[in-house]
């Protein structure tokens, strides 16, 4: 007789109970914008602190809250470098929160305590008009107006996305959605609401199905909310807590006086490094930042734009040295598989942030240099051949598309640029070098 296969276990699933974890924490903090960056970063600082919870929200997605509910908010994060990957149970989310719980949202923030909201609600989430339904900053003025009628407690307002002087971006977002509101909440504002300035930096792809696979063998829990991220990570904070904070710097996080020349680092070095590989990379036959900085031409592209950077950087020639080559080390870790299309997204946003100023200083000195131009090449193809996630991608496939299309983008972002002919006729002529490209490597 053949011999029976034996029973199996089934994987429990994770939560609370099953893992042992900690009750969950009282709810000190708001979160909006619950997704992997999130818990790959600031999530994972604010359990250094067990006396801070997180209520999390997200308007977009309403499956991700349903399934941290059903984990108790917990979820597995999978650190890869370039070994096996190390894994830690998160707890700091006490509740999950889809964007139609607004009763729940309006409570959260108008309740005595909560002291703090953070936000990653992408770049263009900071110029949506706040007064419009379903916006970010529309539910964040909610949020506050909501809280102003409690009482008027003090709060901190963190923004974590990739903006130069995103507190400001964020203040001067809520004052505008806040023109029309009464003269009382428009002084509380003023008086009561603090906006920080943040850096933060952690590469932290879209997780893939394989991900739960590897987060059952590893923890042998089922984990229907994992996250994948690489080792680095920072945070650099510069602004007032009026209500208090949690004890992040127990994880790493560092609060200094002006974030000014780091931002500047992170944008042009780490973010425009990732940009110029994501619209040039896919013309090599490239799928991943891994393997674009392997490629000798995209690499050599990379090192020529950090070279082009550092001419007009803030901070010392030693920092830019150590900080670049940790860029490339953490680029090239083949633990993470950073996808370049998914870089892409936005470009309208990013672009403008991570590479124009630096080559409006290049132009200031009459050169042309060749990696912004790839980049602006890279992104005109992308416009017109690509499907495109863009804010503005209606409005810019069609400039993309007309005969004078690198004139009619540039205009769109920059009006002094598209006035530049030396610099139109540079990225129409990189655009027929980089078809060439495609053509040789299909």
């Amino acid at each position: 007789m053949p011999t029976p296969n034996p029973i199996s276990t089934p994987t429990p699933r994770l939560t609370r109970a099953s893992a042992g974890a900690r009750p969950p924490a009282p709810v000190r903090a708001v979160h909006l914008g619950l997704g992997a960056f999130h818990r790959a970063h600031q999530a994972v600082y604010t359990m250094a602190d067990p006396d801070w919870g997180v209520a999390a929200y997200t308007f977009r997605n309403a499956e991700l809250p349903r399934r941290l509910t059903e984990q108790d908010g917990l979820y597995t994060l999978q650190v890869r470098g370039d070994g096996e990957p190390q894994t830690r149970i998160v707890d700091s989310i006490s509740r999950a929160h889809p964007g139609g719980d607004t009763d729940r949202w309006l409570a959260d923030l108008a309740s005595p305590d909560v002291a703090l909201l953070t936000l990653t609600i992408t770049e263009a989430g900071y110029r949506a008009a706040g007064n419009e339904d379903g916006s970010a900053i529309g539910r964040v003025l909610a949020g506050l107006r909501g809280r102003h009628r409690a009482g008027g407690l003090p709060i901190a307002l963190v923004p974590c996305d990739n903006l130069p002087g995103n507190g400001s971006v964020l203040r001067d977002a809520v004052r505008n959605a806040a023109e029309g509101e009464d003269s009382g909440f428009r002084c509380w504002l003023e008086d009561h609401v603090s906006f920080v300035d943040t850096v933060v930096d952690r590469i932290t792809p879209a997780t893939t199905a394989d991900d739960a696979v590897t987060a059952a063998r590893l923890t042998g829990f089922d984990d229907h909310a994992p996250v994948v991220t690489e080792p680095f990570s920072e945070w650099l904070l510069a602004g007032e807590f009026p209500a208090g904070r949690p004890a992040w710097e127990n994880a790493g996080a560092r609060f200094v006086g002006d974030l000014a020349a780091y931002e500047q680092r992170k944008l042009w070095f780490l973010n425009g490094a990732h940009t110029l590989l994501a619209y040039t990379g896919p013309a090599l036959g490239c799928a991943t930042v891994d393997e674009a900085v392997r490629h000798p031409v995209l690499a050599a592209l990379t090192e020529s734009w950090w070279d082009t950077a550092a001419r007009h950087a803030s901070l010392p020639a030693e920092d830019l040295v150590d900080y670049r080559e940790r860029l490339l080390r953490r680029f090239s870790s083949r633990g993470i598989r950073h996808h370049l299309l998914h870089i892409a997204v936005g470009g309208s946003q990013k672009i403008p942030a991570r590479i124009l100023p630096v080559l409006r200083a290049e132009r200031s000195r009459q050169r042309l240099p060749e990696p912004a131009i790839a980049a602006l090449a890279g992104w005109l193809i992308h416009l017109r051949d690509r499907e495109v996630a863009d804010p503005r991608a209606d409005e810019l496939v069609a400039l993309a598309r007309a005969d004078d299309g690198a004139r009619r983008v540039l205009s769109a972002i920059d009006t002094d640029l598209a006035d530049d002919r030396e610099l139109v006729t540079a990225v129409d002529d990189y655009v027929d070098h980089l078809r060439h490209s495609v053509r040789s490597n299909p």
